[in-house]
């Protein structure tokens, strides 16, 4: 049953008898001068979710230049779940939006209007390429899988797939960046053409406009939530970014220079060498926070101390004798040559249009970087990790997931040659290229300037996984460190909050897989002015329940020195 439509009407059908009585009586009081006044226009009335079916999307409601949208399907779909993965009644609305240029895909959008709508809007971002429409009655990214979902919670949740669909490798298929609209839409345009698309649909199901809107994302979802408030920020009140890569041309160089490490001959690690380096860098830095509880809490202190070179494990060098490469639990010259390489910042060799110039190395010490273990969620982990297969040409489909991406990116956008082998670039050097890439950059790598944001009360909370090696959490303490720099911190902590998140890599960890309640605490901010203080993540998959404190950086969570070490309470943030 459509109940927010009968609801409404209901509503206003008691309003409009009201008023007929106040008159019948006299109300109001005093002797009729004139003529009577015009009638009041009629209100806006909700619609039916099935009516919402065919419906045109003009393209003066899409505020960048589109053909219009239109609503390909709307259905009611029926409660569902259970407990806090309860799916309430609602309308499923699919969308498409039209390129100005023939050639380019449509934007495919979906939204999902709750009965019980509780005025506010919720947009998901995507990830990698994107291509695919994220789940919009499912979770923000890490969500607390002990609250209600957003949709439970009342919102009306949206997304796109950014202008293109998908091949079988998903959101490692770059083939739309043939196209200049197509990359365009995927380089951000597509944000605010699913955005204004959204909201035409919310004001034509309810009858009235979201009274708040928020973002949520991760990885290139991450990117796509600070770009949105930076270019646009009078569509958004608060946007939640997990691992951003908010620098997403200079994040792709920092891990071609990787990728390029790999490739040497003798230098990609195995799963078990991966697991060799893990075990060696815990035993050296797990104690560094107070407490061996199997998660390295002080990253800067083990960055300082920890040396694969000259590194034990179990006692015995983990550096193969000799440096040859002798077997699985040791590392070869080659191998640590090329780990310490990925640990190090990278500077380009040509200048961006952006005005990015470098990367700042990824946490690889104590990071899991795909290695051998027993966990579920393992297989994930490593594909978005180091994969199974050294980088390569032709690209193995189980190279590391940036060395994937990378190819795709050189041979789609930058070159749009697809013969062009992907080894043969090196960032740190010059390249014919550099104009192409800094075209990307402008569209990928986002400014500091907040201030349209924070002037107008917008907040942004920040988040990321310590021992991420595909999007580095430096690159996010950067970001952080520009808006301090730039605002000053007084002002910074009125609109922006930043934590790391121990043990946890890139949206998935077998070590200590990141939950956290954001939504609530943004919520909270943006509409009780109550900042964020003594937040708290959940792990659900290394030990499941466990929990940490989440530090306002730079401060890390140190042990007390007695209690649960799996209790947050246990724990002080310290600098």
């Amino acid at each position: 049953m459509d109940r927010t439509f009968v609801l409404k009407r209901s509503r206003l059908s008691l309003g409009f008898l009201a008023a007929m009585t106040l008159a019948a009586c006299g109300g109001g009081g005093g002797t009729a001068v004139g003529p009577a006044p015009a009638p009041a226009p009629a209100p806006a009335q909700p619609m039916a979710c099935g009516a919402l079916a065919g419906m045109a999307i003009p393209a003066s409601a899409i505020g960048l230049p589109t053909s219009g949208g239109t609503v390909t399907s709307a259905t009611v779909v029926p409660a569902s779940g259970t407990g806090a993965a309860s799916v309430p009644e609602h309308c499923l609305v699919n969308a498409s939006i039209t390129a100005v240029d023939t050639a380019a895909p449509k934007i495919m959008m979906r939204v999902a209007l709750p009965t019980i709508w509780n005025g506010k809007a919720l947009m998901y971002g995507g990830g990698g390429f994107d291509g695919s429409i994220p789940n919009v009655v499912g979770n923000v990214p890490q969500g607390a899988t002990d609250q209600p979902l957003p949709l439970a919670r009342g919102y009306a949740v949206f997304a796109s797939d950014s202008g293109h669909q998908a091949n079988a490798r998903g959101s490692l298929d770059g083939s739309f960046g043939f196209n200049d609209e197509s990359l365009r839409n995927w380089g951000g345009e597509a944000l605010k053409k699913t955005r204004d698309t959204a909201m035409f649909l919310i004001k034509s199901r309810y009858a009235e406009a979201a009274g708040k809107a928020y973002f949520a994302g991760g990885s290139t979802g991450g990117r796509e939530a600070i770009q949105s408030i930076q270019r646009w920020p009078a569509d958004w009140d608060g946007a939640i970014a997990w691992y951003p890569a908010w620098n997403q041309a200079s994040a792709m160089l920092g891990g071609q220079a990787g990728s390029l490490q790999l490739a040497k001959p003798g230098a990609y690690p195995n799963q078990n060498k991966r697991l060799a380096l893990f075990t060696a860098a815990m035993q050296a830095c797990d104690g560094l926070d107070g407490v061996t509880d199997g998660l390295v809490s002080n990253q800067a202190a083990c960055n300082a101390s920890f040396d694969p070179a000259t590194a034990t494990l179990n006692g015995a060098p983990l550096r193969c004798a000799g440096g040859a490469d002798t077997g699985d639990t040791c590392l070869s010259d080659a191998q640590i040559a090329a780990l310490k390489a990925i640990n190090a910042p990278v500077t380009f060799g040509f200048a961006l249009a952006s005005g990015e110039t470098g990367y700042p190395g990824y946490n690889v010490w104590a990071a899991d970087l795909g290695m051998t273990s027993a966990s579920p969620v393992q297989p994930t982990v490593t594909f978005l990790n180091f994969g199974t297969s050294a980088p390569a040409n032709p690209m193995p489909t189980t190279a590391p997931y940036i060395s994937q991406q990378l190819e795709q990116v050189l041979k789609n956008i930058i070159t749009r040659d697809g013969s062009f082998n992907p080894l043969t670039f090196d960032p740190t050097g010059p390249t014919p290229w550099a104009s192409r890439w800094g075209d990307l950059s402008k569209m990928i790598d986002q400014s500091s300037d907040l201030s349209g944001f924070a002037d107008r009360g917008g907040k942004l909370l920040l988040a990321h996984g310590v021992h991420d090696v595909l999007v580095s959490s430096r690159a996010t303490a950067d970001y952080y460190g520009r808006l301090v720099r730039k605002f000053g911190q007084p002002k910074a902590d009125t609109f922006v909050r930043y934590y790391e998140v121990p043990g946890f890599g890139h949206a998935v960890s077998s070590q200590f897989n990141a939950t956290w309640d954001s939504l609530t605490a943004l919520e909270r901010w943006v509409e009780q002015g109550t900042a964020p203080a003594a937040q708290v993540t959940r792990d659900t998959v290394g030990v499941p329940g466990r929990t940490r404190p989440m530090c306002d950086y730079p401060k890390w969570a140190r042990y007390n020195g007695s209690g649960d070490v799996n209790a947050a309470a246990s724990f002080t943030c310290v600098n």
